[in-house]
């Protein structure tokens, strides 16, 4: 493996420098960042600096700590922009999360569209996040909800003038699979339909580039980007934005108001009532601007060894079934015989965390057969000593089930 040899007696400078920067590894093995990354120091000192020592809300007060907080927000904003290449900083809306996101497509966009036999396609990949809001706006108009397997030759035949929306995630929380989203964005646009990209998952694996892509609404949730919790993303296309309704009514949302009605505010800030969660967007600014100072392309090599290590490992159990593509950073499974919540309980006593369980994707696991399954996700700040604990720990627990 030459420089990036996982023998612990050679370890990868760069990935140990990268793990040195998360302070809550000093207690435990973690492997579910799938379900949340760890946060660097960077982004728990910005978040602490705010609090400590900048408390002020944004686009409000006109005092100087004010003043430097609206700036830095829309520093933040436009670092979004940078990141998934917007076209501009107005079509990054500050949300809670992910879910939240995709719920206002489907309210503020979908609901005032659809017809009654209109069509939204929406693959068996889904977190429930991705379904469930297309499930709610479907009975509220009509529409109808089309199951799609997520493969590029099945959209084809499912395609047609009904269909007004096709949702899909960048990246599968149970399988790691990742549709090829160039292709399906080329079949979506020819049936002038709209594409909304989950981007939970894969934003933090992948490099996005909704412009390329010609991607018309994305999500994601920062804390699955090293980021805080409880601060997510919405990027619509501008022109897509700017027709919608407004989600919620609230303070700095409006430009006017009486009792006969209101004019609500240019974007973004239209989609933004109350107060932001200023803290984690300032935050998720500091963890924006670390990242850049690592080199991706490396990171992105060890991890895919570790991967390799860590599948070679598992490999070797009995009775193991995987539900995964390979080399994938989320590596879900089955032990036969063994229930997943059994393993998960035995593993948290020695402070192994994972997840177990259907993973908010139901329909999925009807489809793989299962009723759940145990799940490690790894992330560039892992190492080999973590997948021989978690091994060692798989196999202790095995043991003592069988």
């Amino acid at each position: 493996m030459g420089l990036l040899d996982l023998n612990l007696h050679n370890k990868h400078p760069l990935a140990e420098i990268f793990r040195a920067d998360f302070p809550a590894l000093d207690n435990n093995v973690y492997l579910d960042s799938a379900a949340t990354a760890l946060k660097p120091q960077t982004m728990i000192n910005a978040t602490v600096e705010y609090y400590a020592h900048h408390t002020a809300t944004a686009q409000r007060s006109l005092h100087q700590d004010a003043l430097k907080v609206t700036a830095a927000v829309d520093e933040a904003r436009q670092s979004v922009a940078d990141f998934i290449h917007s076209q501009s900083s107005h079509e990054i809306i500050w949300t809670r999360g992910t879910t939240e996101s995709i719920n206002i497509i489907a309210q503020s966009y979908a609901r005032p569209l659809l017809q009654v036999n209109d069509e939204i396609i929406v693959s068996e990949l889904e977190h429930h996040s991705n379904l469930l809001p297309w499930l709610i706006v479907a009975k509220q108009t009509g529409a109808k909800l089309i199951k799609w397997s997520a493969e590029v030759n099945e959209l084809s035949s499912l395609l047609s003038s009904k269909t007004k929306i096709v949702a899909i995630t960048q990246m599968s929380n149970v399988t790691g699979f990742c549709p090829d989203l160039a292709k399906i964005s080329q079949l979506v646009h020819q049936y002038n339909a709209i594409l909304v990209v989950d981007g939970a998952q894969g934003v933090v694996h992948q490099p996005i580039d909704v412009t390329t892509l010609n991607i018309d609404f994305y999500a994601f949730s920062a804390h699955k980007l090293y980021g805080p919790t409880g601060l997510g993303v919405l990027y619509g296309k501008q022109h897509l934005l700017e027709q919608m309704d407004v989600w919620q009514g609230g303070g700095k949302m409006l430009k006017n108001a009486s009792f006969l009605g209101f004019e609500v505010e240019e974007l973004p800030y239209k989609f933004e009532a109350g107060t932001q969660n200023i803290a984690g967007i300032l935050g998720f600014q500091a963890t924006l601007s670390w990242l850049k100072k690592w080199d991706e392309a490396q990171l992105d090599c060890y991890l895919k060894q570790l991967v390799t290590y860590a599948e070679s490992k598992l490999a070797q159990l009995k009775h193991i079934q995987f539900f995964q593509v390979k080399n994938s950073p989320i590596i879900s499974f089955t032990i036969e015989n063994i229930h997943h919540n059994d393993i998960a309980i035995l593993l948290s006593e020695q402070n192994i965390a994972i997840r177990t369980g259907e993973l908010c994707a139901k329909p999925l696991m009807d489809k793989l057969g299962c009723h759940g399954v145990i799940r490690i996700s790894l992330m560039p700040y892992n190492n080999q000593q973590d997948i021989d604990s978690f091994i060692s720990a798989l196999q202790n627990a095995i043991e003592l089930l069988t």
